[in-house]
């Protein structure tokens, strides 16, 4: 059974970390339009990179002390057809890496017009991996903090309400630390 085994940090939401990421080696680009259908932990997305575009479906749900991810591609008649089921919906240019046996993904939630709202890295961790690894180095500056493992407060789909993470970040930067 496939599950998710990932970690997530909070970032400045600062243009500079974008532009570093958009300029570095090795790191793929994409951006995705996702939506969350009207059951629990399900969602759609489509994914742009290197000029190919795929569309997703995906089933994600907690059991027990694991996270079950389970994802399909759909034909863009489909993806059409589930996009006029969506309830929250949003965009987010992702910045990702290898890192031996991790992978980063940087999303930078955007809003209608483009400008970001909301930085976040994640990292993805083999199954029974607990302690994330080190942040590398191109992201340390730009960490606000380790968000709690689990925390519903920092879904994507929770993020892609512009003003609860716009307020969720004022909070953390008012506070000085993630909780």
């Amino acid at each position: 059974m496939p599950t998710e085994n990932e970690r997530k940090f909070v970032l400045k939401n600062d243009h500079e970390l974008e532009v570093r990421l958009a300029q570095a080696p090795g790191i793929t680009r994409s951006l995705i339009v996702q939506a969350y259908l009207e059951s629990p932990g399900v969602r759609i997305r489509a994914i742009e990179s290197g000029g190919t575009l795929e569309r997703i479906f995906t089933f994600k749900r907690p059991v027990g002390d694991e996270v079950v991810e389970i994802e399909t591609t759909l034909d863009a008649q489909d993806f059409a057809r589930l996009w006029k089921l969506r309830r929250e919906t949003l965009q987010k240019a992702r910045y990702s890496w290898p890192d031996g046996r991790f992978r980063w993904d940087v999303d930078f939630f955007k809003d209608a017009n483009g400008c970001t709202y909301f930085a976040m890295a994640e990292v993805e961790m083999p199954e029974h991996v607990k302690i994330p690894p080190p942040v590398p180095a191109s992201l340390k500056s730009f960490v606000l903090g380790l968000a709690p493992d689990g925390d519903p407060k920092f879904t994507s789909k929770r993020l892609s309400d512009k003003s609860y993470a716009e307020r969720l970040l004022q909070q953390i930067m008012h506070d000085g630390y993630v909780s």
